[in-house]
């Protein structure tokens, strides 16, 4: 008869202790209120904490691609170029949000550029998906006429068509001191804040691409 009070005292602690979760708002630890916090960065913070992440994946960037480095300091890449595609419609990375993107200048008249194209390609086919996508942007003066029939020319069919006559989106890249030639290419994350550069050509369907672009998705060991 003395399981009672015993009872008791367990269902009280029970009712208070459901109370205390209620308070500390439902799991008792702060996930909730950080994933509010997160969703309510600036533009600013976003691409600031982009920078620090950049910096972790800086490692993996070894042998084809020894040449990347993680940007410096925060780079919104979605008002600082716009561009357009085969339809003539204008586009900007925010196009892209929740998609990690590779994001390549180039031009016709640059021979590295040009070489480069089809190992582009491959990565795309290889690593592209829902969560990754190479997007190269012709900076060819003029219409599209041009730099359309080059890929035409060497079959690139899995990568989109993106197209600016103005050469804003690199000399943007220039002032901010992130593009110093052709070809230039970043890593853009999934809120469309630069990750890293790499100034020049690379071999990007390279086992050492593939594994950086593992490492930059989660998906390997940095």
């Amino acid at each position: 008869m003395k399981t009672k009070p015993i009872l008791l005292t367990l269902v009280i602690a029970a009712v208070l202790g459901s109370g205390l979760y209620a308070i500390l708002g439902g799991s008792g630890n702060t996930s909730v209120g950080t994933a509010t916090a997160s969703n309510e960065l600036t533009r600013e913070q976003s691409c600031a904490l982009s920078v620090e992440r950049g910096k972790s994946i800086d490692a993996a960037a070894t042998g084809d691609l020894a040449a990347y480095r993680a940007v410096e300091d925060p780079l919104d890449l979605t008002t600082l170029m716009s561009f357009k595609d085969i339809d003539g419609n204008e586009q900007t990375l925010a196009d892209w949000s929740g998609r990690m993107v590779l994001l390549n200048l180039w031009a016709t008249w640059c021979p590295p550029c040009r070489e480069e194209m089809p190992w582009l390609e491959e990565l795309e086919v290889t690593k592209g998906g829902e969560n990754f996508q190479v997007v190269p942007v012709s900076i060819d003066a003029g219409d599209k006429g041009k730099p359309l029939d080059f890929l035409k020319s060497i079959d690139i069919k899995a990568m989109p068509f993106m197209h600016d006559n103005t050469m804003n989106a690199f000399h943007n890249l220039r002032k901010k001191g992130v593009a110093l030639g052709m070809p230039t290419t970043l890593l853009v994350d999934t809120n469309g804040c630069a990750l890293g550069v790499l100034n020049g050509p690379a071999h990007w369907a390279s086992d050492d691409a593939k594994r950086f672009i593992d490492a930059a998705l989660g998906l390997g060991k940095v």
